[in-house]
């Protein structure tokens, strides 16, 4: 038996994702009735998913904010407004997209609990009681715009502290990722169990729900990453940005799209940054930094999966609060993991906006789990190469403005 798991465990995620959405849908098609107890692993799986993620996202944004290191001469200002520029502009598209392209989900249980928002106001003031909520109430009741406002503010507080203190939260942020790994090795056995519960309660039409999300989340994945980076670049620096656009996702996205963690990719960036010869003083800082706050797939997943759950109840959205929600899902897509599925883990925050419980938005981060064998590999490829893309960018964009020659090291760009 344990050679068994052994070998189990030796297949990669991905692959056995896929045999527990095979299982599931032909236990769902056969016998319905006799195996009703298989939906009881996708209940724990997403049971697991709401007990980690609120520490998850105070960990790893305070770890991220608190290391961070000022002082040095480097390109990192212009490296984070690349950042927040490019995960905005992806929230904004995902949530057009959403407007053009409605699509709904199929829930099981708590819908006709939801109380929707009456308008912009009540918005604005839940996201404030939020953010000034008790940090130890925000972990307990999962508010992730109050556990996110405190992980930025303790962050900033602790850049002063002991370098031993800051490696003391590093270690918890490290170790808290792990348990997300362990949660997420789950994910087969999780999502055969929400698999058969869709499809014995809803039927085939359930996986039909899902194809038509999955196409439109990876339209904007493509959108972003060859028509609104490329026209970012440009505006930068002057230059035909497609040679550099091809190689980051040629070396950096290809090994992203298997590894499917932007934290795992981190070396691969480091030596395409070395083989572009940029600045190992700027980008020892900015791929690490990127692989934790520049998110621009997370907002995409974040911003569509959080206005599926908003259609599916029937929630009516203003342009007012679409926008906050580009906002949001851009500031939370900086608290995504770098491990697989970190983002899907973010949706409860977004979907707070609009006065979803946590129980349903934690179904829809379980649909996100089924579709994320092809959503989270294209997510984390738009990712981890647009870190190296926009590391790139600055640097070259500063020798522009200094009036110095660049040339783009793009030898088998495609």
């Amino acid at each position: 038996m344990k050679s068994l798991l052994l070998k189990w465990n030796q297949i990669s995620l991905v692959k056995r994702i896929l045999v527990g959405l095979i299982i599931g849908i032909l236990l769902a098609v056969t016998i319905p009735d006799s195996a009703a107890w298989i939906s009881i692993f996708g209940s724990l799986f997403v049971g697991a998913l709401k007990a980690v993620a609120p520490l998850l996202v105070l960990f790893l944004v305070m770890s991220a904010i608190a290391k961070h290191k000022s002082g040095k001469k480097t390109n990192i200002k212009t490296i984070v407004i690349l950042y927040a520029i490019a995960t905005f502009s992806a929230g904004l598209i995902a949530v057009i997209a959403s407007f053009i392209f409605p699509i709904t989900l199929t829930l099981t249980t708590g819908a006709e609990d939801v109380a929707p928002p009456s308008g912009i106001v009540e918005v604005l003031q839940t996201i404030l009681f939020n953010l000034v909520a008790n940090p130890v109430d925000a972990l307990i009741n999962a508010n992730y715009i109050g556990i996110l406002a405190w992980a930025l503010v303790l962050g900033v507080a602790l850049k002063k502290a002991a370098d031993s203190t800051k490696d003391l939260i590093s270690n918890f942020s490290d170790a808290i990722t792990e348990i997300v790994k362990w949660v997420i090795s789950f994910a087969p056995i999780g999502i055969m169990g929400l698999v058969f519960d869709a499809i014995s309660t809803s039927g085939l039409s359930a996986l039909l729900d899902y194809g038509t999300l999955l196409l439109l989340l990876l339209g904007c994945f493509f959108f972003i990453a060859l028509v609104i980076n490329p026209l970012i670049v440009y505006l930068y620096i002057r230059k035909n940005p497609y040679p550099l656009v091809f190689k980051t996702l040629r070396v950096s996205g290809l090994t992203a799209f298997f590894t499917r963690s932007s934290a795992a990719n981190i070396p691969v960036n480091m030596r395409l940054c070395e083989e572009l010869g940029l600045d190992k003083n700027t980008y020892s800082v900015s791929i690490p930094l990127g692989g934790t706050v520049n998110m621009a797939g997370a907002a995409v997943t974040i911003s569509i999966l959080t206005l599926a759950a908003v259609n599916t109840l029937g929630i009516e959205v203003d342009f007012a609060t679409a926008l906050i929600l580009s906002v949001l899902s851009a500031v939370s897509a900086a608290g995504a993991s770098g491990v697989s599925g970190g983002s899907l883990l973010l949706i409860p925050l977004a979907c707070s906006l609009f006065g979803i419980s946590n129980d349903i938005a934690m179904q829809v981060v379980g649909v996100g789990f089924i579709i994320g064998v092809l959503q989270d590999s294209f997510e984390t490829a738009l990712n981890s190469s647009s870190d190296v893309l926009f590391t790139a960018t600055a640097e070259y964009a500063r020798k522009r403005k200094e009036g110095q020659d660049f040339t783009i090291n793009t030898k088998n760009a495609i």
